[in-house]
């Protein structure tokens, strides 16, 4: 713990350094621990590209690793530690829900911790016509009879969908213990359901609520943000609806555990220099991703937040002990 402690301190230190120069890295390989198309592989792909096409590095390289929710691609990076010092993988907040719920054998502090890029908020969203036309109406339905507002997501119980909702209704001074979550195998199938009436709302990423809000199909109640986001003015967050509930699904990047502190904070200084390129805002704007940079010991800090966050909402739904 003392030797993670140090490493940590020295990379805070090492980032502090070199945010005034330019990395000093001209090849990534980049892991991705799901198949293609998915949010990791299209994080790891837009990096990459904006880091190509910008002269910020030469060489690109991307290998999917699709097993065991990441576990699989997670113990590679780490099995080959020795010879990993050009890899990032990529990776999201899945990393501590699964890690919590014992479906993955390792966790964020096997690996280095590198920077978290991006957040896709959460959002509830309800169909165009729904009788909700706000957070306020959907809570007070709940609170008069919970078995009357079925909440739809595309992952399975315990997952992020449902467990950001939960958390969204218990910081209203509801009982999230009664939450209807209906689970669908995909995003798309959970927006068909509430669609088509056989739920009242979805839990959902706010960039994927998005696309159905800007087809008329759909209306966003509240955003799990601060503050409302870039190129969605009229969409309000919970925090302004008296709701305190703020959470970041971030995407991010770990590197191997034996990574010196020198290389892992270029890294960082690489990927936050990636902001100031005209191609990063193409890719950000393309994919509705909100900024979030935090690198070194701040993103670990932010890390073992999260985690003390999702793991008590955890225990008290059930689903860890």
């Amino acid at each position: 713990m003392l030797q993670g402690t140090f490493k940590r301190t020295l990379i805070g230190s090492l980032l502090a350094l070199s945010f005034g120069a330019h990395a000093q890295i001209d090849e990534v390989h980049f892991l991705i621990p799901g198949g293609a198309g998915g949010g990791w592989d299209t994080t790891a792909r837009g990096t990459g590209e904006v880091l190509a096409k910008s002269g910020l590095i030469k060489t690109v390289s991307y290998q999917n690793m699709s097993a065991g929710g990441g576990a699989k691609a997670i113990a590679h990076l780490i099995e080959t530690s020795a010879q990993s010092d050009k890899t990032l993988m990529v990776n999201s907040t899945p990393i501590i829900v699964k890690s919590l719920s014992k479906e993955l054998p390792q966790s964020f502090r096997d690996l280095t911790p590198v920077a978290a890029i991006i957040a896709d908020y959460q959002a509830l969203a309800v169909k165009a016509d729904s009788p909700y036309q706000n957070w306020a109406q959907l809570l007070a339905a709940y609170e008069e009879n919970p078995a009357k507002v079925k909440i739809a997501g595309g992952s399975a119980r315990g997952s992020l969908d449902h467990l950001v909702a939960a958390l969204t209704f218990k910081n209203a001074g509801a009982d999230a213990s009664k939450l209807r979550y209906v689970a669908y195998d995909a995003g798309g199938s959970a927006m068909a359901a509430v669609l088509a009436g056989e739920t009242q709302a979805i839990s959902t990423g706010f960039g994927e609520a998005m696309e159905a809000v800007k087809s008329g199909q759909m209306r966003i109640l509240g955003v799990t943000s601060d503050q409302r986001l870039p190129g969605a003015d009229q969409i309000p967050t919970f925090s302004e609806q008296n709701n305190p509930t703020v959470f970041a699904n971030w995407r991010g990047y770990f590197a191997s555990p034996t990574i010196s502190p020198e290389k892992s904070a270029e890294f960082a200084t690489l990927l936050k220099q990636m902001y100031d390129k005209p191609e990063w805002e193409v890719v950000r704007s393309r994919n509705s991703w909100t900024n979030l940079y935090k690198s070194g010991p701040e993103f670990t800090a932010f890390l073992d937040g999260q985690e003390q966050q999702i793991g008590g909402l955890m225990r008290e739904l059930g689903f860890i002990k």
